[in-house]
């Protein structure tokens, strides 16, 4: 039996669209599954921003079946479009990519050493393995498929019968220009865009793409050449009669009359295909981006086409907003592109990522940590799921961690023993690959309840591993010095070699995280006349530059800058009879 909503007023964006759909599918066809939807094209790496395009429907999906619904997330691989340019940054592919430009994605090889037939299989399987470490659920339809095996031949030629129709819908936004002094920023939450981007999505209107106009009319059909198999091609003639279509390719310049109730080797324009499958397969939901939401865009433009052509409904449909990269500039610099699902996985346990979409309204834009701040982000998930487990979280936010961390099926994969992401990558740092030493140093944090294996920290350790790896430039990764350096501490004055002997003295008796951390900021505390564990509030401030006179020192001493990882993980890491030598003892 479904599951009644709970209040609007305690409960979040995704269940509030979850009542809206549920409502509106009762209303379209009781009875039947939920019908939601997603796009994605494999026309390269399927990139960080593009996953807003299926987890915005997921969550919404999986908080229906939650509550008892069958529900139906569709991933259209838009696999049959045509191969536009050959992106920047992939590995395997050269210049000559370029010769199969206009065809069909899944008639274009994949990269050298793919296994896969393909250029859209390439791409289309490493999002599929990103999705299913993600728990997303889905039915994929490969519109290469469902084109060349006549699924939709009946839309084709509805559409080729109503073509004057299409196009006095389009006409009315081929002129369509920006309405003076518009403001140029997005919807609230949205960073604004340059004028290039403006100018694209606000008055491109129904001229931005290939619409099937031409010099013989509108056709709202394109078909792939039978010589070269590129769509650039041109309709000449139709009679709706017979069905026989006409066309030549400026390409190579083959022509051919062929029957379209019979010919399987095109598709419709985008903005007659989108709704065309709105209305064939029921969909109820599907976000868009803001290129797809301006006025003359395919959503909008869509929406008058799939009632007044097809005879359906437009899906209930929230613009989504774009997701930034936090220390983009650096990857792409060694990847030449944006950063996919499967590079974020590599660095962040699914549940987090998941989180980072669940927790912002799909119109409010955020950002995904590959650099520093990744450490940041997985304070907050830890902080976060802290305060669920304690009763003290409010109810969006709970509702957001638990779309993260399980779904309807049950709980995704977890670290059992989740110790910050920060210690785990200073540890992986400093190790370099050594997992006996890491073990230790790892056991050493709570002597009281040490690691068995490193089994029990990951994947969270893997994944901080891979970003010190692949993330971090060489000149910031730390080295601990081989031999002490003689010379720095002959110059040290007598305060900074009483600091250095407070903290070795201390060193056997505080051997742990927390011990180690109360003894290097207790020692400037006691040369100063305070208790150890006088509190910030007791202290004057001057206390706090002695203490970063004394971290910088010990910072010169173990691994010779003036910062490194936070120095209690480090001096475990380094162990207690390597520090005395680097310290002079």
């Amino acid at each position: 039996m479904p599951i009644v909503a709970q209040s609007t007023e305690t409960t979040d964006w995704v269940s509030r669209y979850a009542d809206e759909v549920i409502e509106e599918s009762e209303r379209r066809a009781p009875g039947k599954p939920v019908v939601v939807a997603s796009g994605l094209s494999p026309s390269g790496p399927i990139h960080l921003g593009n996953l807003r395009e299926v987890m915005t429907p997921h969550l919404v999906a999986d908080e229906i079946r939650r509550r008892g619904y069958e529900v139906r997330h569709l991933i259209s691989w838009d696999d049959y479009d045509r191969y536009r340019k050959v992106p920047n940054g992939v590995a395997g592919i050269d210049e000559s990519w370029a010769e199969h430009i206009g065809k069909p994605l899944t008639s274009v090889p994949a990269p050298k050493g793919s296994p896969h037939p393909n250029w859209a299989e390439h791409f289309k399987s490493a999002m599929t393995e990103a999705l299913r470490e993600l728990g997303v659920e889905f039915d994929g339809i490969s519109q290469t498929a469902q084109y060349t095996a006549g699924v939709y031949r009946e839309q084709i030629l509805h559409a080729m019968r109503h073509r004057a129709d299409i196009d006095a819908i389009l006409d009315q936004y081929r002129t369509k220009k920006p309405p003076a002094g518009k403001n140029k920023k997005q919807q609230q939450g949205q960073k604004p865009v340059d004028e290039a981007e403006i100018e694209a999505a606000e008055g491109s209107g129904a001229a931005a793409e290939d619409d099937g106009t031409g010099s013989a009319g509108y056709f709202p059909y394109k078909p792939y050449c039978g010589n070269c198999d590129k769509d650039l091609t041109t309709v000449t003639a139709y009679d709706d009669d017979t069905t026989e279509l006409t066309y030549t390719c400026t390409a190579c310049g083959y022509s051919e009359t062929v029957r379209l109730s019979e010919f399987n080797r095109g598709k419709l324009v985008w903005k007659v295909d989108w709704p065309m499958r709105w209305a064939y397969e029921g969909v109820v939901f599907e976000p868009s981006g803001v290129d797809h939401s301006s006025p003359g865009s395919s959503f909008q433009v869509g929406g008058q086409i799939v009632g007044s052509i097809f005879g359906g409904k437009q899906p209930i449909g929230p613009m989504y907003a774009f997701v930034g990269i936090s220390g983009m500039a650096k990857m792409s610099s060694s990847r030449g592109g944006v950063p996919t699902p499967g590079d974020a996985l590599k660095i962040m346990e699914a549940p987090l990522l998941r989180w980072l979409y669940a927790r912002r309204r799909p119109n409010q834009s955020f950002k995904i940590a590959f650099d520093q701040e990744i450490q940041r982000l997985y304070d907050e998930w830890d902080k976060l799921g802290a305060k669920v487990a304690d009763g003290s979280a409010l109810p969006a936010d709970i509702a957001a961690h638990s779309r993260a961390v399980r779904t309807a099926a049950g709980e995704l994969p977890k670290t059992p023993r989740p110790m910050p992401y920060r210690t785990l990558a200073s540890v992986a740092d400093i190790t370099a690959g050594h997992g006996d030493q890491a073990l230790r140093i790892l056991s050493d944090l709570d002597p009281t309840n040490p690691l068995a294996s490193l089994d029990e920290v990951r994947p969270r350790y893997d994944k901080a591993e891979a970003w010190i790896n692949t993330h971090v430039p060489a000149e910031q990764r730390t080295v601990v010095r081989e031999d002490a350096d003689v010379e720095l501490l002959k110059s040290l004055d007598d305060q900074a070699r009483e600091s250095l002997r407070l903290l070795l003295d201390g060193l056997d008796s505080n051997w742990s995280l927390d011990g180690l951390t109360h003894l290097v900021y207790g020692v400037p505390k006691v040369q100063a006349g305070f208790p150890p564990d006088a509190t910030p509030k007791e202290l004057p401030p001057e206390i706090k530059a002695a203490q970063r006179s004394f971290f910088a020192l010990l910072y010169h001493l173990l691994v010779g800058r003036d910062t490194g990882p936070r120095l209690p993980t480090l001096l475990l890491a380094v162990g207690a009879d390597r520090v005395r030598k680097l310290l002079g003892e």
